[in-house]
């Protein structure tokens, strides 16, 4: 991260995910505890009839200002409603962690 650049939270980060699509279901984790390398499963219907390029983007340009010196990086999981039921119950992942505001 450059000098003189505050990390950014998960709640920014959620904040920023869910503003540019309300109806967004968000789970972060800072996976090295450095506050720049973040994983997210974003849950949302805005993502039904898109590819996976075109989901990442709306993430991407919700994080925007902060993709370019706050986030080194970010991996994705973009799923609609429909695909989360059918991961949850496949994997056994049943709580998402949702912020709204």
């Amino acid at each position: 991260m450059p000098e003189g650049v505050a990390p950014i939270s998960v709640d920014e980060i959620q904040s920023r995910i869910v503003a540019a699509l309300p109806d967004a279901q968000v789970h972060i984790r800072d996976y090295t505890g450095g506050g720049d390398h973040y994983e997210a499963v974003v849950v949302s219907a805005a993502f039904d009839g898109k590819n996976a390029v075109a989901r990442h983007r709306l993430v991407y340009g919700a994080l925007q200002e902060a993709m370019v010196e706050r986030i080194h990086a970010l991996a994705l999981k973009t799923m609609t409603p429909q695909e989360f039921e059918a991961d949850a119950r496949q994997s056994g992942l049943v709580n998402i962690e949702t912020h709204k505001s």
